[in-house]
């Protein structure tokens, strides 16, 4: 480590202290505006069939979110206070850490892979449209009982006639794996956990809500920013999941997708392209970031 006489304002690979503190504090304020809701109604002990999710599947805390990063290799100057954080190392100016990227995949090899992998090859892959958000239909097919505790919008009859109506064609083991029995059979994949990267795709839903958790597992490789970027890209992607369900979510201010009508289909192939696109961008920009080399292009 070499002290250095005179640091340009300008490089993006060396923070002064009156920068990272600045944008550190932009990131808490960020995060604390998209988590106020939810912190809210936990202080009131209050459930929400809708955004909970993004708190209880990922289970990911606001604290956690708030916690700010510059991203690998990215060394902050005068943050002694981060000496012992982890994955962080000495910097090229006494005094100064930058999160390190060699550290985090010596100690996390296995899970450094798994999130390459996945990244790498969702990005090289071509995305599919035509799922029409199904596989919360397929969730609840031919079964009593819902995995939420709000009625079913067509009831179970007709839940159970827009299954059979159409072909299910989900690509996402994490939605796969709570198909009912007798909708597994139907989908156009048998999907495992081992054949996970095979066949995720970026038209999917999930693989752009799941940015958000390759995000959060590269803890301070990730800049802030960039961290958030990926949660508000999950939050809004959340809300098409839930439109497009069965479920009836009038009492929650959800208007429905109607999937089950070529109106409704349309609806929603158009917004699940918009959000493709967004997942493209944030995707390449997370191996930008880690490795400072974009994904290649399908």
């Amino acid at each position: 480590m070499t002290s250095s006489p005179a640091i340009r304002a300008e490089d993006p690979r060396m923070l002064t202290r009156d920068r990272w503190r600045a944008r550190e504090g932009a990131h808490q304020e960020r995060a604390d505006r998209l988590t106020a809701e939810h912190r809210a109604r936990a202080q009131r002990g209050e459930k929400h069939p809708v955004w909970d999710f993004l708190f209880t599947y990922y289970s990911y805390k606001p604290t956690q979110l708030r916690r700010w990063h510059p991203g690998a290799g990215v060394a902050l100057v005068d943050a002694r206070e981060r000496a012992d954080w982890r994955w962080y190392a000495a910097g090229p100016v006494d005094g100064s850490f930058a999160p390190d990227a060699e550290a985090y995949a010596r100690e996390k090899p296995q899970l450094a892979q798994l999130v390459e992998r996945m990244l790498r090859r969702t990005a090289a892959r071509p995305a599919q449209f035509g799922c029409f958000g199904l596989h919360e239909w397929a969730m609840v097919y031919q079964q009593d009982e819902t995995r939420h505790p709000v009625p079913l919008r067509l009831g179970r009859d007709g839940t159970d006639a827009v299954v059979e109506a159409n072909e299910l064609r989900c690509t996402h083991f994490d939605a796969f794996r709570f198909f009912t029995p007798p909708a597994v059979p139907r989908n156009r994949l048998s999907l495992t956990r081992d054949s996970q990267s095979e066949f995720e795709q970026p038209g999917c839903l999930h693989a752009g809500m799941d940015l958000y958790r390759w995000a959060m597992k590269l803890g301070p490789l990730i800049p802030g920013e960039l961290l958030l970027d990926t949660f508000e890209l999950a939050r809004d992607i959340r809300l098409l999941d839930m439109e497009a369900a069965p479920y009836d979510l009038a009492d929650w201010g959800v208007i429905p997708v109607a999937i089950e009508t070529a109106e409704g289909k349309a609806e929603y192939v158009r917004r699940q392209r918009e959000f493709a696109e967004r997942g493209v961008l944030l995707r390449g920009a997370l191996l930008q970031a880690w490795f400072g080399t974009p994904p290649v292009a399908p």
